[in-house]
């Protein structure tokens, strides 16, 4: 029952969802990936092969915009697992389209800068690539309104990532490339939030027990990608993505924007996941602190 009502639910907000991708389309500049890449700098990698001399960038940077690169080259099955649950001709059918071809561009340009500059192996980054993809990769949400609320999360942590990453980057270049994809990830997540934003509005009761399933166990979607732990936590040790950062800048946020603390008239279920959704970031700043004590990391 609560599946089908699920879908009456973003029938219901569909106006709604209309608004937002007006609103979106209109927010958002168009780029252009080879506007950013410095071509010139290119070298022949038959005539001159790769070394691990040739990067710019320290290796926790390399390991960050490759790991990032990564995680948009999968862009099919992402799409494919939101698509799944949408007729192409509805307003999520069509902000799912819009939406793929405008994260595609984020490889694009992550590619050619990394190939370029030479912060990456070209033959690694290949392999990598195919390994990723052939994976695939498939969420355990069946519900069409945790899509939404991963969606939420996922945007605006990959908009943290990204952004992080280009400052500790020390290239000007890179610095300027996340910083454009983190603006495109920004209004994603506007997108994905407000959507989530006026199902609450409309029956909070259905829509927190999606939101606590999501952020009760969130993982990023490049999970699948070769080598994903070591990679992460080689980022997570420099302040690019880490525990701390998911509570502080991800999930307390989203929290706060939907209102989450302030619902009222929610059923006894709903009342009790209220209470759980709010208590995810405290156990969030738990694990950072046993991972710092780990890492040996002090902060300021």
């Amino acid at each position: 029952m609560a599946f089908e009502e699920s879908y009456e639910l973003l029938e219901t907000v569909s106006p709604t969802v209309e608004k937002l991708m007006a609103d979106h389309l209109d927010r958002r500049t168009d780029w252009y990936a080879h506007e950013f890449v410095p071509w010139e700098k290119g070298r022949s990698y038959i005539d001159e092969p790769w070394d691990p001399s040739h990067a710019s960038v320290s290796p926790e940077v390399q390991t960050s915009l490759v790991l990032n690169l990564l995680t948009e080259d999968n862009l099919p099955s992402y799409h494919h697992e939101i698509a799944a649950h949408f007729e192409p001709d509805s307003v999520y059918g069509r902000w799912t389209n819009r939406w793929s071809a405008e994260e595609a561009q984020h490889s694009i340009a992550l590619r050619s800068h990394l190939l370029v500059s030479r912060n990456c192996d070209p033959r690694a980054l290949e392999e990598d690539r195919m390994a990723t993809m052939a994976a695939g990769f498939s969420t355990p949400y069946s519900n069409p309104i945790e899509v939404f609320a991963y969606t939420s999360a996922q945007e605006l942590a990959t908009r943290v990532s990204h952004r992080n990453a280009g400052k500790i980057s020390d290239d000007e270049t890179a610095f300027e490339i996340m910083r454009r994809i983190a603006i495109d990830e920004n209004h994603h997540f506007v997108f994905y939030k407000g959507v989530v934003a006026a199902m609450l509005r409309e029956n909070p009761s259905l829509v927190l027990k999606p939101i606590f399933n999501v952020l009760s166990s969130f993982e990023m979607p490049g999970i699948g990608i070769p080598g994903f732990v070591r990679r992460a936590v080689d980022i997570a040790k420099v302040g690019i993505y880490n525990f701390r950062i998911h509570s502080d800048r991800v999930v307390q946020p989203v929290l706060k924007d939907w209102g989450i603390e302030k619902i009222t008239g929610l059923t006894n279920e709903a009342a009790e996941l209220q209470e759980k959704i709010m208590e995810i970031p405290s156990r969030l700043i738990r694990k950072a602190e046993i991972f710092e004590r780990r890492m040996g990391i002090t902060l300021a």
